[in-house]
């Protein structure tokens, strides 16, 4: 996807503050952050929501990967959240599929 802004991030043509890359998945630092600790998981595969994900491996490496850096941030013990938003009611902005994890405060529900 040339005018997608995760896939630029991800071929290093928009720098970001990443906390973990390995050949399937890259994870940073929102830059519009809503909690203290707020980080996104992506996948480098472009699929651009989560009604296109057939890849179970994928979906559990993204959670995966979310509760490890969680735990290196010191989230574990407070608790934190993990969201996907998917599509344009569902608050989705960037269509390249992300799971945002957020901590380090209390987070109320609804969220808002």
């Amino acid at each position: 996807m040339n005018d997608c802004l995760f896939c630029k991030i991800i071929a290093g043509d928009i720098p970001t503050d990443k906390i973990y890359e390995d050949k399937e998945v890259l994870a940073f630092f929102d830059i519009d952050a809503q909690a203290p600790k707020h980080f996104l998981v992506i996948p480098k595969r472009h699929i651009a929501t989560l009604n296109e994900v057939d890849d179970t491996t994928l979906m559990g490496k993204l959670s995966l990967t979310a509760t490890k850096i969680a735990k290196q941030l010191g989230l574990s013990k407070q608790g934190y959240r993990l969201v996907i938003n998917c599509g344009e009611q569902g608050g989705q902005m960037i269509y390249h599929l992300h799971l945002h994890c957020l901590g380090g405060r209390q987070l109320n529900w609804p969220p808002g």
